[in-house]
């Protein structure tokens, strides 16, 4: 890349966002450039290819839904699609739709400052300076990787490695191998090794509820049926609450019979999927603590039939609310009935620190260890912004401007930060990620489309030498009060997660998600754009 480049439009990620903003902005005309720190496209999926990478979205769902063409022929032949298959589906759309001529890779965005008098960003990269009009950052939701706080961490002699930044070299067959972390991907890790590693020790602070997924092979039938049915699934989709494609009940728990209720219960644990259970049982499980508890006792019931240790069955089931981001595995319970498998309580027993060949409980019990897994999750949504140098109208930063925690109209902009937008920013909605990552890159490219038009017609006129689009500081305001009024109520707001950024250490918990439901946000963009695009504001120079 040349020192200085000038394109319209910088993407600055090319996984699922990147990709699509890339393709959607070049559609417009515009002169487009992605960047991507990665060595190839893929995003989170180019980085978490553990053991078990999987998404817990089915196959069918997690893809785009504008290639219509692709959705009844691209291949998929189990009920979800494993990271290696994700990532070959990424590459393929973008051969497809001859989208690496605007991408580079390997080129990290250090900073980027706006120019009122020349109307547009200067971004500083690892390989250069790139000036933009309009800065679409599509950074991820979960892409900052998260590091506990252990004494002697550094002085491992063995492999330590995170699940977000993972190594095809690392050799676990017959190893020793101790895993913090037992969240959606703790599990996964975990559900796969087992059978491979001569000891596997999951070092549990928090057990979690998880539900059998369902994954298995599809049947031509099924394709068929999916193929034929496309146009009426993302009409459902797009119009529904969490997005996937699971039916969302009204029904209350608590309105049923014992017997009812184990009999909804376990209907959609046999069909597999966490969204499906929380939400296609009863519809009341995430508001309602006594329809909630329903729930809780079902899934400690079936990890007592499960797992044929009592103690540690006690240890992994979980005691607070069912109220976390829904997990579902593939036999995750099933692998403590292993005598190469165990589980250790270190809410009971802390980690004291670690060693040089393991780790050391706080009851001085010594573990010997090869290796350290750590899946430990994220500095979800403001993690990826806070390293950068963003730099606003009247020298604004991105810090300064999320001091009391991250915020956008939308999800997509920022009060005093023009033409910058951000895909699956703060406060977008708690759903199925493509869908929302279309609704919101459609919707930033009729804000961008917009602009230019109302710049091309000024400059017919001669009158105009550029363009600006932002947020106004109420209407951002407003969004983020709205966020916080939907959540009231919630059971999610009384569990301690990453949803709320409670996982890090020191953090103010805030309100990072909409939780009015995908189909409402749908709407509500919609509205925006035929009200003139209300809470943005123009200005011409």
């Amino acid at each position: 890349m040349p020192k200085e480049v000038f394109v319209e439009a910088l993407v600055v990620g090319a996984g699922f966002g990147g990709i699509y903003a890339t393709y959607s902005l070049s559609q417009l005309g515009l002169h487009v450039k992605c960047i991507d720190a990665a060595g190839d496209i893929g995003g989170t999926w180019y980085w978490n290819k553990y053991p078990g990478a999987m998404s817990d979205t089915e196959s069918y769902l997690y893809r785009y839904s504008w290639d219509k063409d692709d959705l009844q022929t691209y291949p998929w032949a189990n009920h979800y699609v494993y990271q290696p298959e994700i990532l070959e589906y990424l590459r393929h759309i973008v051969e497809k739709h001859d989208l690496r001529k605007h991408m580079e890779f390997k080129v990290e965005m250090k900073s980027a400052t706006w120019d009122d008098k020349v109307g547009r960003w200067g971004v500083i990269t690892s390989k250069g300076l790139i000036f933009a009009r309009y800065l679409v950052n599509c950074l991820g939701v979960l892409a900052q990787p998260t590091y506990p706080e252990i004494s002697g961490i550094e002085t491992f002699s063995g492999r330590m490695i995170h699940t977000a930044r993972w190594d095809d070299t690392i050799e676990l067959v017959g190893k020793k191998v101790g895993i913090l972390g037992n969240g959606s991907t703790g599990i996964q890790v975990m559900t796969a090794i087992a059978p491979i590693v001569a000891e596997l020790k999951s070092y549990q602070r928090h057990p979690q509820y998880s539900v059998p997924s369902g994954q298995g092979p599809v049947s031509r039938e099924y394709r068929r049926s999916i193929n034929s049915s496309y146009d009426e699934i993302w009409k459902n989709v797009l119009g529904s609450a969490v997005g996937f494609g699971i039916p969302e009940v009204s029904r209350k728990t608590m309105e049923a019979t014992p017997e009812e209720r184990q009999a909804a219960f376990q209907e959609v644990w046999d069909r597999g999927n966490g969204f499906r259970f929380m939400f296609s049982a009863f519809g009341d499980l995430t508001v309602d603590e006594i329809a909630n508890e329903e729930a809780c006792k079902f899934i400690r019931g079936k990890i007592d039939e499960i797992v044929t240790d009592p103690r540690k069955a006690a240890i992994l089931k979980p005691t607070d609310l069912y109220a976390r981001r829904p997990l579902c595995d593939t036999g995750y319970y099933q692998i403590f009935n292993r005598e190469n498998v165990d589980v250790i309580d270190i809410k009971a027993n802390p980690i004291s620190r670690i060693t040089e060949h393991g780790i050391t409980l706080s009851n001085g019990e010594q573990h010997k260890l090869d290796i350290i897994i750590f899946a430990t999750g994220f500095d979800a949504i403001e993690g990826n912004y806070q390293p950068l140098g963003i730099c606003g109208r009247n020298g604004t930063t991105i810090q300064e401007h999320w001091k009391n925690g991250p915020t956008a109209y939308g999800g997509i902009s920022c009060a005093n930060f023009p033409n910058m937008f951000l895909v699956s920013g703060p406060q977008a909605p708690f759903a199925n990620f493509p869908p929302v990552i279309e609704s919101e890159i459609e919707f930033i490219t009729a804000c961008i489309e917009h602009a230019e038009k109302s710049m091309h017609d000024q400059q017919t006129e001669g009158k105009v030498r550029h363009v600006a689009i932002e947020a106004t500081e109420d209407a951002e305001t407003g969004w983020s009060a709205l966020c916080d009024q939907l959540v009231e109520g919630s059971l999610f707001k009384k569990t301690s997660s990453w949803i709320f950024g409670a996982n890090i250490p020191g953090r103010k918990p805030t309100t990072n998600f909409y939780f009015g439901g995908l189909g409402s946000y749908r709407t509500w963009l919609q509205g925006v754009i035929a009200d003139s695009f209300r809470g943005f504001t123009f200005w011409l120079d």
